[in-house]
């Protein structure tokens, strides 16, 4: 469960990566028509990737609010179990 949210997630990151891109894009071309200023693209743009951020900073948050709250394990914390069990296996079979 938790590689989908994971991948989910990634996909929104890609997405918002790509707009930024275009963002940029089409306000560079606003600047070359000079209907906007360099200063006043690059702040929309910056303030586009820190409301991005933002939003992913959330994002992970309310994910990992409902991996606790619904008592989902991280396959990182799986892991380690099943590795402590195989070391407990060895020791009950010495």
């Amino acid at each position: 469960m938790e590689e989908g949210f994971k991948k989910l997630m990634y996909a929104g990151i890609g997405l918002a990566s790509e707009a930024a891109t275009k963002v940029e894009t089409e306000l560079n071309k606003l600047v070359e028509k000079g209907k906007v200023t360099d200063t006043e693209a690059k702040k929309i743009v910056e303030d586009f990737v820190n409301k991005t951020e933002d939003k992913k900073q959330e994002f992970e948050t309310k994910f990992n609010e409902l991996i606790q709250k619904y008592g989902y394990s991280r396959s990182s914390e799986l892991e380690e179990l099943k590795n402590r069990i195989a070391e407990l296996e060895k020791k009950i079979k010495n």
